[in-house]
């Protein structure tokens, strides 16, 4: 019976063990907050990844982007973020929804 009682016990601390270790590996991988407000980042956006019209008006449209990195074009990106990126310049800022 000792025996059984120890395998047990074992196989117990085992699972405590494992669910721990996949809480903390859950933890991170978590989502960060939504950002407070966004911000149009001109300057970054891929062929055909624009957010919504240009900015010089030639289209109104997203996924309309003719050329990589135009200057008319745009992307949304959490505020304080776009000056980060190689060539990105702050279009306008608007809040959250």
């Amino acid at each position: 019976m000792k025996k059984d009682s120890q395998q047990i016990a074992k196989a117990t601390l085992a699972g405590i063990l494992a669910i721990g270790a996949t809480l903390a590996a859950g933890s991170a991988f978590a989502v960060p907050d939504q950002p407070k407000s966004w911000e149009k980042c001109a300057g970054v956006a891929k062929t055909g990844m624009n957010d919504c019209g240009s900015l010089d008006g030639k289209h109104a449209c997203a996924g309309q982007a003719k050329s990589d990195n135009s200057a008319q074009e745009w992307v949304y990106v959490p505020e304080g973020t776009c000056t980060k990126i190689t060539g990105g310049k702050v279009a306008a800022v608007k809040p959250a929804k």
